[in-house]
């Protein structure tokens, strides 16, 4: 049973969301506030969070920034008020993973759930493949899955929430050449066809904070003509 937290303050929509998805065989957590959501969230296990903007004591934004600061990866659908486009963008910058606005069919909202969760369930089968060790060497950087961070040396290395899913799924795939459409679609739920150069803008931002001499990268390698290698040999840049 998937699990959801519902982060909303108003108590006619709380019930009637939490009924409907309870009937649609979710489990639903609830809190009424920003602090409460951190709290909640915290416990970790959620497979998404709905998370409405106008919240008090702390709005959405403020939650969604400090779960992503703390490593907590969780998809979030953001539900809100506010339909403008700079509100929009701000979510899905700070790592909101769609965005839904007030008033909503009831239908759009389940199908934006069932299409998240499926989208990540690659990523997390492949989390799930690198369960052991959960502090993973590469030359001198350690990669730490548990607490989602990396270190090099006693220094640590700041990554986005993506860049460290993005890595993770490299590790999961350790030697396996991966085309970009194949990491769209499993690291950030693209559908097949898009063209885009994120994933190559991700992996040289990875470069510059993982790789001794990011210009001639020894683990996240080129390949060309298909995407990327992670695997300890020199590669083209």
């Amino acid at each position: 049973m998937k699990r959801l937290l519902l982060v909303e303050d108003e108590p006619g929509l709380v019930l009637t969301l939490s009924d409907r998805l309870v009937r649609e065989g979710y489990r639903v957590e609830h809190a009424g506030d920003g602090e409460a959501a951190l709290v909640v969230a915290e416990r970790g296990g959620f497979d998404l969070v709905i998370l409405d903007v106008g919240l008090p004591r702390k709005n959405g934004f403020d939650v969604l920034r400090a779960m992503r600061e703390r490593g907590d990866e969780t998809p979030v659908l953001m539900l809100t008020a506010r339909g403008q486009l700079t509100d929009r963008v701000s979510g899905l910058r700070m790592g909101a993973d769609d965005y839904l606005t007030k008033p909503f069919e009831m239908a759009e909202l389940l199908a934006r759930i069932e299409a998240r969760l499926r989208r990540d369930a690659p990523v997390r089968a492949a989390e799930s493949a690198v369960s052991s060790p959960d502090l993973i060497p590469v030359g001198d950087v350690r990669i730490d899955l548990v607490r989602s961070e990396v270190w090099r040396a006693d220094q640590r290395v700041e990554l986005s929430a993506r860049e460290f899913q993005l890595l993770r799924y490299f590790l999961a795939h350790r030697g396996v050449s991966l085309s970009r459409e194949q990491l769209l679609a499993d690291v950030w739920g693209y559908q097949p066809g898009t063209t885009t150069r994120t994933v190559d803008v991700h992996v040289a931002w990875l470069r510059q904070k993982i790789e001794p001499s990011p210009k001639r990268p020894q683990f996240l390698v080129t390949v060309t003509g298909i995407g990327y290698r992670f695997g300890e040999s020199p590669g083209e840049n």
